[in-house]
């Protein structure tokens, strides 16, 4: 896909070489003969360099000039930090979100288990609000939704089909309301119509729980940094850095 969106010889040429580096990665030929674990030498063009905080680092490297071009739809468009865990995104879009000098609004959701007249009173004792408040799961909103305008944010539900309110669509907030968003799309055909969005009843599919249990809270999550596994093809124009935690190969 990168590979296609080259705009010059050169850049074809990076962008291919790269392409044979991580496909050698993955297939195991770098680092010779291993049983599944070997230590390899990442290209310095790819890494950034940092003394001190490293989320301040890569904000620095992906988000220059921010405080110019924060309000800039494209600006917000073509750039995005990956990252494999929600803890190490929720930790950049917090930084982000304090970096944005607007007013902002907390929503809180509320929680409650799915119950059956049988488990009704056993559920309620065991799963308390707090407990529930507590949980995060992939592809569902937090407890706890910091937003200010212009924070970029991404859906998590399909919405409106027609109007381009789809799980993954790209948008930035530009109204805060007790029970409604307004916000722009910057992602896609419907690219700049202004939507509202309403809280929503959310049932996390998370495999991990035993139970389950209904979130009511706005479908969306701050996307200054998204899990890698949201990031759809071509919504970002150009992804340039990707955080990866210690793992092996």
């Amino acid at each position: 896909m990168r590979l296609g969106n080259a705009r010059t010889i050169d850049e074809f040429t990076r962008l291919q070489q790269f392409a044979k580096w991580i496909a050698s990665v993955g297939d195991g030929i770098l680092g010779g003969p291993n049983d599944g674990e070997v230590d390899i030498e990442l290209p310095d063009d790819i890494l950034i360099k940092y003394s001190g905080d490293p989320i301040a680092a890569i904000v620095d490297e992906i988000y220059s000039s921010f405080s110019s071009c924060s309000d800039n739809p494209t600006y917000l468009l073509e750039r995005a930090i990956l990252a494999p865990t929600l803890n190490v995104i929720e930790s950049i879009n917090q930084y982000m979100v304090s970096l944005n000098e607007c007013e902002g609004r907390q929503y809180l959701n509320s929680d409650k288990t799915c119950t059956t007249d049988s488990t009704s009173s056993l559920l309620h004792d065991i799963h308390t609000p707090e407990f529930l408040n507590s949980l995060k799961c992939s592809g569902d909103p937090n407890h706890e939704l910091y937003l200010k305008v212009g924070t970029p944010v991404m859906l998590l539900r399909d919405i409106d089909h027609a109007n381009g309110l789809c799980n993954g669509t790209r948008l930035v907030i530009t109204r805060l309301e007790s029970h409604v968003l307004e916000a722009k799309v910057i992602t896609g055909h419907n690219a700049g119509n202004k939507v509202l969005i309403p809280r929503m009843s959310l049932t996390p599919s998370d495999p991990r729980l035993p139970f389950r249990f209904q979130r009511k809270q706005f479908p969306v999550i701050v996307s200054y940094a998204m899990t890698i596994i949201k990031q759809k093809p071509r919504s970002i124009i150009n992804p340039r850095w990707i955080i990866f935690e210690k793992t092996s190969v």
